[in-house]
Protein backbone atom coordinates (compact mmCIF):
# COMPACT_ATOMS: atom_id res chain seq x y z
CA UNK A 1 0.00 0.00 0.00
CA UNK A 2 2.68 2.37 0.98
CA UNK A 3 4.64 1.48 -2.58
CA UNK A 4 1.34 2.66 -4.04
CA UNK A 5 0.71 5.79 -2.57
CA UNK A 6 4.41 6.75 -3.71
CA UNK A 7 3.91 6.19 -6.96
CA UNK A 8 0.55 8.23 -6.84
CA UNK A 9 2.34 11.16 -5.30
CA UNK A 10 5.09 10.88 -8.33
CA UNK A 11 2.13 10.82 -10.53
CA UNK A 12 0.63 13.91 -9.27
CA UNK A 13 3.72 16.19 -9.52
CA UNK A 14 4.86 14.83 -13.22
CA UNK A 15 1.13 15.34 -13.96
CA UNK A 16 0.56 18.66 -12.35
CA UNK A 17 3.55 20.36 -14.57
CA UNK A 18 1.01 20.02 -17.85
CA UNK A 19 -1.93 21.50 -16.45
CA UNK A 20 -3.14 25.08 -15.80
CA UNK A 21 -2.73 26.47 -12.08
CA UNK A 22 -7.27 25.69 -11.13
CA UNK A 23 -6.92 22.59 -12.69
CA UNK A 24 -3.74 21.32 -10.48
CA UNK A 25 -5.41 22.70 -6.96
CA UNK A 26 -8.27 20.51 -7.94
CA UNK A 27 -6.10 17.53 -8.58
CA UNK A 28 -4.01 18.33 -5.75
CA UNK A 29 -7.02 18.47 -3.38
CA UNK A 30 -8.67 15.15 -4.59
CA UNK A 31 -5.38 12.75 -4.31
CA UNK A 32 -5.13 14.66 -0.65
CA UNK A 33 -8.85 13.00 0.03
CA UNK A 34 -7.96 10.18 -1.99
CA UNK A 35 -4.60 9.56 0.50
CA UNK A 36 -6.13 10.05 3.66
CA UNK A 37 -8.82 7.64 2.36
CA UNK A 38 -6.14 5.16 1.68
CA UNK A 39 -4.26 5.85 5.02
CA UNK A 40 -7.60 5.14 6.90
CA UNK A 41 -7.86 2.07 5.23
CA UNK A 42 -4.82 0.92 6.19
CA UNK A 43 -5.10 1.56 10.16
CA UNK A 44 -6.37 -0.83 12.66
CA UNK A 45 -9.81 -0.69 13.46
CA UNK A 46 -10.69 -0.52 17.17
CA UNK A 47 -14.67 -0.61 18.07
CA UNK A 48 -15.71 0.45 21.52
CA UNK A 49 -19.10 -0.57 22.98
CA UNK A 50 -20.31 0.46 26.13
CA UNK A 51 -22.88 3.37 28.45
CA UNK A 52 -22.69 6.79 28.89
CA UNK A 53 -19.22 6.51 30.40
CA UNK A 54 -17.31 4.97 27.64
CA UNK A 55 -19.16 7.78 25.80
CA UNK A 56 -17.55 10.34 27.62
CA UNK A 57 -14.35 9.09 27.46
CA UNK A 58 -14.26 7.97 23.51
CA UNK A 59 -13.42 11.21 22.41
CA UNK A 60 -10.26 11.76 24.24
CA UNK A 61 -9.31 8.22 23.14
CA UNK A 62 -10.00 9.16 19.47
CA UNK A 63 -7.83 11.80 19.81
CA UNK A 64 -5.06 10.45 21.41
CA UNK A 65 -5.07 7.71 18.54
CA UNK A 66 -5.63 9.52 15.75
CA UNK A 67 -3.26 8.69 12.90
CA UNK A 68 -2.70 5.44 14.61
CA UNK A 69 -6.16 3.57 14.46
CA UNK A 70 -9.72 4.11 13.83
CA UNK A 71 -11.53 4.12 17.10
CA UNK A 72 -15.24 4.35 16.75
CA UNK A 73 -17.71 3.75 19.70
CA UNK A 74 -20.93 1.97 19.13
CA UNK A 75 -24.09 3.90 17.76
CA UNK A 76 -25.73 5.19 21.01
CA UNK A 77 -25.77 3.99 24.33
CA UNK A 78 -24.74 -0.34 24.92
CA UNK A 79 -26.55 -0.34 28.51
CA UNK A 80 -26.81 -3.71 29.43
CA UNK A 81 -26.06 -7.47 28.54
CA UNK A 82 -29.66 -7.70 27.27
CA UNK A 83 -29.25 -4.45 24.88
CA UNK A 84 -26.17 -6.33 23.97
CA UNK A 85 -27.05 -9.59 22.95
CA UNK A 86 -29.85 -7.99 20.95
CA UNK A 87 -27.72 -5.55 18.81
CA UNK A 88 -24.42 -6.74 18.92
CA UNK A 89 -24.34 -8.12 15.24
CA UNK A 90 -25.79 -4.50 14.58
CA UNK A 91 -22.82 -2.86 16.04
CA UNK A 92 -20.17 -5.34 14.51
CA UNK A 93 -21.75 -5.01 10.99
CA UNK A 94 -19.06 -6.31 8.01
CA UNK A 95 -16.46 -4.11 9.54
CA UNK A 96 -12.70 -5.74 10.20
CA UNK A 97 -12.19 -4.95 13.55
CA UNK A 98 -8.56 -5.77 15.32
CA UNK A 99 -9.15 -4.62 18.82
CA UNK A 100 -12.85 -4.85 20.71
CA UNK A 101 -12.49 -2.74 23.70
CA UNK A 102 -16.01 -3.71 26.04
CA UNK A 103 -18.02 -3.36 28.73
CA UNK A 104 -21.58 -3.71 30.45
CA UNK A 105 -22.60 -3.20 34.19
CA UNK A 106 -23.68 -0.39 35.24
CA UNK A 107 -27.38 -0.92 33.69
CA UNK A 108 -27.01 -4.49 34.82
CA UNK A 109 -27.16 -3.64 38.23
CA UNK A 110 -29.57 -1.25 38.30
CA UNK A 111 -33.12 -0.95 39.98
CA UNK A 112 -35.54 0.81 37.81
CA UNK A 113 -39.66 1.37 38.57
CA UNK A 114 -41.94 2.37 36.45
CA UNK A 115 -43.52 4.66 38.92
CA UNK A 116 -40.48 6.34 39.90
CA UNK A 117 -39.80 9.72 38.60
CA UNK A 118 -36.15 9.72 39.02
CA UNK A 119 -34.47 10.14 35.65
CA UNK A 120 -34.11 6.02 34.02
CA UNK A 121 -37.09 5.62 36.10
CA UNK A 122 -34.01 4.42 38.74
CA UNK A 123 -35.38 3.22 42.39
CA UNK A 124 -33.22 0.82 44.32
CA UNK A 125 -36.04 0.99 47.34
CA UNK A 126 -38.89 -0.56 45.20
CA UNK A 127 -37.47 -1.40 41.85
CA UNK A 128 -36.05 -4.58 40.14
CA UNK A 129 -33.04 -5.16 39.47
CA UNK A 130 -32.40 -5.49 35.45
CA UNK A 131 -30.41 -8.81 35.69
CA UNK A 132 -28.79 -10.63 39.01
CA UNK A 133 -25.41 -11.18 38.68
CA UNK A 134 -26.21 -14.80 37.77
CA UNK A 135 -28.43 -13.17 34.91
CA UNK A 136 -25.34 -10.94 33.88
CA UNK A 137 -22.69 -13.89 34.06
CA UNK A 138 -24.75 -16.05 31.79
CA UNK A 139 -25.47 -12.64 29.27
CA UNK A 140 -21.93 -12.19 29.53
CA UNK A 141 -20.67 -15.56 28.75
CA UNK A 142 -22.80 -15.39 25.43
CA UNK A 143 -21.30 -12.24 24.58
CA UNK A 144 -18.03 -12.88 24.92
CA UNK A 145 -18.59 -16.39 23.01
CA UNK A 146 -19.61 -14.03 19.87
CA UNK A 147 -17.09 -11.82 20.08
CA UNK A 148 -14.54 -13.92 20.19
CA UNK A 149 -16.01 -15.40 16.72
CA UNK A 150 -14.49 -11.87 15.53
CA UNK A 151 -11.02 -12.68 15.37
CA UNK A 152 -10.52 -9.35 17.02
CA UNK A 153 -8.67 -8.78 20.39
CA UNK A 154 -10.40 -8.53 23.33
CA UNK A 155 -10.49 -6.03 26.00
CA UNK A 156 -12.98 -5.64 28.97
CA UNK A 157 -13.12 -2.68 30.88
CA UNK A 158 -14.36 -3.35 34.48
CA UNK A 159 -17.32 -1.51 35.81
CA UNK A 160 -16.92 1.56 36.92
CA UNK A 161 -17.56 3.11 40.20
CA UNK A 162 -20.76 3.34 41.75
CA UNK A 163 -20.92 6.07 44.46
CA UNK A 164 -22.81 6.00 47.30
CA UNK A 165 -26.54 8.20 47.22
CA UNK A 166 -27.15 7.05 43.36
CA UNK A 167 -30.80 6.13 43.63
CA UNK A 168 -31.00 2.87 41.51
CA UNK A 169 -27.69 1.32 42.37
CA UNK A 170 -26.39 -0.20 45.13
CA UNK A 171 -23.38 1.00 46.95
CA UNK A 172 -20.83 -2.44 46.34
CA UNK A 173 -22.70 -3.41 43.49
CA UNK A 174 -20.03 -2.64 41.12
CA UNK A 175 -17.19 -4.55 42.88
CA UNK A 176 -20.09 -7.71 43.04
CA UNK A 177 -20.89 -7.57 39.07
CA UNK A 178 -17.26 -7.26 38.46
CA UNK A 179 -16.22 -10.12 40.10
CA UNK A 180 -18.68 -11.91 38.19
CA UNK A 181 -16.98 -10.14 34.67
CA UNK A 182 -13.77 -11.03 36.13
CA UNK A 183 -14.41 -14.56 36.26
CA UNK A 184 -16.14 -15.31 33.23
CA UNK A 185 -13.17 -13.37 31.41
CA UNK A 186 -10.48 -15.48 33.07
CA UNK A 187 -12.32 -18.64 31.71
CA UNK A 188 -12.55 -16.94 28.20
CA UNK A 189 -9.02 -15.53 28.22
CA UNK A 190 -9.78 -11.79 27.70
CA UNK A 191 -7.63 -9.18 28.79
CA UNK A 192 -9.26 -6.88 31.52
CA UNK A 193 -8.49 -3.38 32.10
CA UNK A 194 -9.67 -2.84 35.44
CA UNK A 195 -10.84 0.85 35.68
CA UNK A 196 -13.05 0.68 38.47
CA UNK A 197 -10.12 1.27 40.69
CA UNK A 198 -9.01 4.06 38.71
CA UNK A 199 -12.51 5.62 38.38
CA UNK A 200 -12.85 5.10 42.54
CA UNK A 201 -10.42 8.03 42.92
CA UNK A 202 -10.96 10.19 39.82
CA UNK A 203 -15.09 10.34 40.95
CA UNK A 204 -13.54 11.88 44.10
CA UNK A 205 -12.35 14.95 42.21
CA UNK A 206 -14.53 14.77 39.30
CA UNK A 207 -17.58 13.66 39.88
CA UNK A 208 -20.69 15.05 38.06
CA UNK A 209 -22.17 15.35 41.30
CA UNK A 210 -23.47 13.81 44.48
CA UNK A 211 -24.90 9.85 44.18
CA UNK A 212 -23.73 10.41 40.26
CA UNK A 213 -21.72 8.00 38.32
CA UNK A 214 -20.88 10.31 35.52
CA UNK A 215 -17.84 12.51 35.86
CA UNK A 216 -16.69 16.06 34.53
CA UNK A 217 -15.22 16.38 31.28
CA UNK A 218 -11.19 16.54 33.23
CA UNK A 219 -12.91 12.67 35.19
CA UNK A 220 -13.50 11.47 31.55
CA UNK A 221 -9.97 12.57 30.11
CA UNK A 222 -8.42 11.05 33.14
CA UNK A 223 -10.13 7.93 32.80
CA UNK A 224 -9.16 7.70 29.04
CA UNK A 225 -5.63 7.08 29.96
CA UNK A 226 -5.93 3.53 30.62
CA UNK A 227 -8.23 3.17 27.80
CA UNK A 228 -5.55 4.79 25.17
CA UNK A 229 -2.85 2.49 27.19
CA UNK A 230 -4.80 -0.59 26.46
CA UNK A 231 -5.50 -0.24 22.80
CA UNK A 232 -1.78 1.46 22.19
CA UNK A 233 -0.34 -2.15 24.02
CA UNK A 234 -2.44 -4.41 21.52
CA UNK A 235 -2.00 -2.54 18.42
Amino acid sequence: MKLILTHLRLWAIAFASLINKNTRRLIVLFLAILFMAFQSDTLPNVLIIGDSISIGYTPFVQSALKGKANVVHNPGNAQHTGTGLEKLDEWLGDNRWDIIHFNWGLWDLAYRSEQSKVYGNRDKINGTVTFTPEEYRKNLEELVIRLKKTGAKLVFATTSFVPQGEAGRVFGDDVRYNRVAKNVMKHHHVQVNDLNKLSKKIHRKHKKAEGDVHFTSEGYRLLAQPVIDVISKNL
